[in-house]
C-alpha cells in the first residue's frame, strides 16, 4: 500500500454508537420529558395503532433527546509486523451514559491528534455525531475538539460518512449498512442481533455485552465498506483484532 493512501488511513477513527430509550419504559420517563413525548407522538403516529407508551418503548432510543448512548464502538488501521493493513476494535461500554462519554473524551484527548483526526461512520452526519454531541452537552461533559464544530470552516470538520460516500450527489438515496456489505460481499454484523432488538436486548435481556459486540461487528463491517468505496483491498480476516 502507498504510504501516502496509509498515511490518510491511520487518521481515521471509525465510530459506532448503540443506544437505547432514557428509561426502561414510558411511565419511568420524567414528567416534563413526558409531556414532551406526548406532543412529539402525535407527529411520529400516523395511525391510532400505537399509544404513545408502545411508541417509546419501539423508538425513542433513536432520539437523542429521549435515548442515551450504552456503548461506543471504535476502530482504527495500523500495520502488522509484516506491513499489512490491520484493523483493531474495541468499545467503551457501560450502563452510566456519562462515563462512557467521560472514557470517550479522555481517549481522544490523550491518544489522537484531534486537529488531523478523522471520523467516520455509516449515517454518522445524521445520527452518530449529532446524537454524541448532543448527550455530551445533556451531560455536562465538554466536547472534545474533534465533535466541537464552534469556529470552524465546514471544510476542518473531519467527519466522513459512508453512505455519503456512496451516494455520489443522489440525495435521495438512503442505503443501510448491511445492503452496502451484501453488495461488496463483505460478512455482515447482523446475526441474532439488530439494531431494532437493542433497545429489548438492553432493557429485557439486560446483556450489555451483547449490544457490545454487536456494535464492534458493525466498526468491522463500516471499516471494510470504506476500503472498497475507496477502491482499496479490504482487511484480512486474521488481521482483525477485535478487543
Amino acid at each position: 500500500m502507498d504510504d501516502r493512501v496509509y498515511k490518510e488511513l491511520r487518521n481515521i477513527l471509525f465510530l459506532d454508537i448503540e443506544t437505547v430509550a432514557c428509561a426502561p419504559n414510558y411511565q419511568e420517563l420524567d414528567e416534563r420529558l413526558k409531556k414532551e413525548w406526548n406532543k412529539k407522538s402525535r407527529f411520529l403516529l400516523n395511525n391510532d395503532v400505537m399509544t404513545p407508551e408502545e411508541l417509546f418503548n419501539e423508538r425513542a432510543g433513536i432520539y437523542s433527546e429521549y435515548g442515551k448512548i450504552v456503548t461506543i464502538g471504535l476502530g482504527s488501521f495500523h500495520y502488522n509486523d509484516n506491513r499489512e493493513l490491520s484493523l483493531r476494535v474495541k468499545d467503551i461500554t457501560n450502563d452510566d451514559e456519562r462515563q462512557v462519554l467521560l472514557d470517550f473524551k479522555q481517549l481522544l484527548d490523550t491518544k489522537f491528534d484531534q486537529r488531523r483526526l478523522a471520523f467516520c461512520a455509516h449515517n454518522g452526519k445524521e445520527f452518530d455525531y449529532p446524537y454524541i454531541t448532543r448527550r455530551m452537552l445533556i451531560n455536562g461533559v465538554k466536547l472534545p475538539y474533534a465533535l466541537n464544530h464552534a469556529g470552524k470552516k465546514p471544510w476542518e470538520i473531519n467527519h466522513i460518512d459512508t453512505m455519503d460516500l456512496w451516494k455520489f450527489g443522489d440525495r435521495k438515496s438512503f442505503t443501510s449498512l448491511e445492503l452496502l456489505a451484501a453488495l461488496f460481499k463483505i460478512e455482515s454484523s447482523k446475526s441474532d442481533i439488530d439494531g431494532s432488538m437493542v433497545n429489548q436486548v438492553y432493557y429485557q435481556d439486560r446483556d450489555l455485552d451483547k449490544i457490545a459486540q454487536y456494535c464492534k461487528q458493525d466498526i468491522v463491517v463500516t471499516a471494510q465498506v470504506f476500503l472498497r468505496l475507496k477502491s482499496l483491498e479490504t482487511v484480512k480476516p486474521e488481521n482483525i483484532q477485535v478487543l
